[in-house]
């Protein structure tokens, strides 16, 4: 019985130990002073004309995550693509459920404002 594990153990010590490996190597290779070019922020030859941390709208961040939202749940209309007939009227009815579910949720973002830039 234990002798079935054996593979599995020499493979988690493989995983764990070459991460470890690969990041010892790196640190003894790599140069242990870098210069004052490689210190700055962009090497590309332009100064940054301002600071990075500028504040962004909470607008912003509700049109990014709509737009992952909305994006991920139109994924989920492949898998029924490529299915298509096999699964019938029956599929089609349950895309349609769940087409339905996304233009109310899309509905309700739009009617809250959400998807308002200004």
């Amino acid at each position: 019985m234990p002798e079935g594990y054996i593979p599995i153990f020499i493979f988690l010590v493989l995983a764990i130990l070459f991460p470890v490996v690969v990041l010892v190597a790196a640190k003894l290779v790599r140069p242990a002073l870098p210069s004052i070019v490689k210190r700055d922020a962009y090497e590309c030859g332009i100064k940054a004309a301002s600071d990075s941390r500028g504040r962004y709208t909470v607008r912003f961040y509700i049109i990014a995550i709509l737009f992952v939202i909305f994006d991920v749940e139109a994924v989920f209309l492949f898998p029924w693509a490529v299915r298509y007939h096999k699964l019938g009227w029956f599929g089609v009815a349950e895309v349609a459920v769940f087409l339905a579910i996304l233009i109310v949720g899309y509905v309700w973002a739009y009617k809250k404002g959400a998807l308002e830039w200004v």
